[in-house]
């Protein structure tokens, strides 16, 4: 993951996130976003989203984003595969690192168990924004938020430089090298156990039945003594 990307785990501040797990072909994911977001086109308010997969069998790299009511689509974006070396076992977003007075632009998508992500492609004067400010490459396309899948399936894709060049994109990105200490950004779990009881010995009985045991044993004893010196004599 480059320098410039923050990750936001499922349980982080800016968001939590609640799989729908079952769902594969769409990738079915409510996200609750505690802080404005910027997505490409548009700005996401803070509030409750459902992202997932857009219904192509063609292509299986267009998000569409809609209201918790799944009532109303604010956006359908263009994506390009992205790789992760190890599937993540929580929804994961990754966000392109920017000034903490404006809304973070999301930069891929990651689904719980999945390798492969969604990286977002942002408008040409957007993107070369994104990439002057993070000093990065970003992903651009002629793309808007109201495009229907089918329209977006036909727009090319390119990644712009800082120095705004466009360069070609491969099929599927490859994982970004690790720094040494990568900027995530993960709630931390708190587990709280009950104390297990330390085991007690069951307790001593009364001796009593055990002397009365012993005298019983030692009457019958003597009676036996007796019954043998009778016989003998």
């Amino acid at each position: 993951m480059s320098p410039t990307k923050l990750a936001v785990i499922l349980g982080a501040a800016i968001l939590t996130s609640f799989p729908v797990l079952g769902d594969e072909w769409n990738k079915k994911t409510i996200l609750t976003f505690s802080q404005p977001v910027e997505v490409p086109g548009m700005v996401l308010p803070a509030g409750q989203y459902v992202f997932k997969l857009a219904d192509s069998a063609s292509n299986r790299h267009i998000v569409q984003i809609f209201n918790a009511e799944e009532d109303q689509i604010y956006a359908t974006i263009l994506a390009i595969p992205h790789y992760r070396i190890e599937a993540p076992e929580e929804t994961i977003i990754l966000f392109e690192e920017g000034r903490a007075d404006q809304p973070q632009a999301i930069h891929a998508w990651f689904y719980p168990g999945q390798t492969i992500g969604q990286e977002f492609v942002y408008p040409k004067s957007r993107a070369l924004e994104l990439a002057r400010e993070r000093h990065q490459p970003v992903l651009s396309g002629e793309v808007k938020p109201n495009e229907t899948p089918a329209e977006l399936e036909k727009t090319p894709v390119v990644e712009i430089t800082p120095e705004e060049k466009e360069v070609e994109v491969a099929e599927v990105r490859e994982p970004e090298p690790v720094p040494a200490s990568p900027p995530v950004v993960e709630a931390p779990v708190t587990t709280t156990r009950e104390p297990t009881p330390e085991p007690k010995l069951p307790k001593t009985a009364s001796p009593l039945p055990l002397i009365g045991l012993l005298g019983t044993c030692a009457l019958g004893l003597a009676g036996l003594i007796k019954l043998l010196r009778t016989y003998i004599s």
